[in-house]
């Protein structure tokens, strides 16, 4: 898909081939972003999953570096897969595009290059909306579950914090008791 082959006797719309080619230089940035931090931190993960000292698991750079990882994750899946099919709209654009029919003469409102184009656009919207939404959905949840499972653990500590208070208020009480 990067490489593509232009009618040199077509006359193509200026932005159409600037959409084309940001969106082919951005798409394959994204993804070779992705591919680098993956196969700088899973060597890593295998090395630190087979120590079984609990020091070394927090003191692998892949809990300091958890931002960039995420950041890569979402580059790569959610970026990345709405400039995919960002880049299969526009390739559909420049490929069919030259296209001319040739039967219906000068009096055809739109070429059969510009009806396949139109109806790959056509198809790919709802996809990229139905991508955009589930993303969203999948997203929230996650971080709904998050900050559940943060909060029940908040609770526990608050819950810790109280029976070592009532259990300090205690010992308070008896300790005069013991004193002659």
């Amino acid at each position: 898909m990067v490489e593509v082959q232009l009618e040199p006797d077509h006359d193509y719309p200026p932005g159409l081939l600037i959409a084309f080619s940001a969106c082919t230089t951005v798409l394959v940035a994204v993804h070779l972003f992705a591919l680098m931090v993956s196969t700088c931190i899973l060597p890593n993960l295998e090395a630190v999953s087979n120590v079984h000292n609990l020091n070394s698991v927090n003191e692998s750079p892949h809990e300091r570096m958890h931002r960039h990882i995420e950041l890569a994750w979402a580059f790569s899946t959610v970026i990345g897969t709405l400039l995919f099919l960002t880049e299969v709209v526009l390739l559909c654009w420049v490929k069919f595009l030259p296209l001319k029919n040739k039967t219906a003469g000068q009096n055809a409102t739109i070429s059969s290059g510009e009806a396949a184009a139109i109806a790959s656009t056509c198809i790919m919207v709802p996809f990229g909306v139905v991508f955009i939404v589930f993303a969203v959905h999948f997203y929230r949840t996650l971080v709904s579950h998050k900050t559940d499972r943060q909060i029940r653990e908040l609770d526990q500590v608050i819950q810790l914090q109280k029976q070592l208070n009532h259990g300090a208020d205690n010992d308070e009480l008896k300790a005069p008791a013991n004193f002659p």
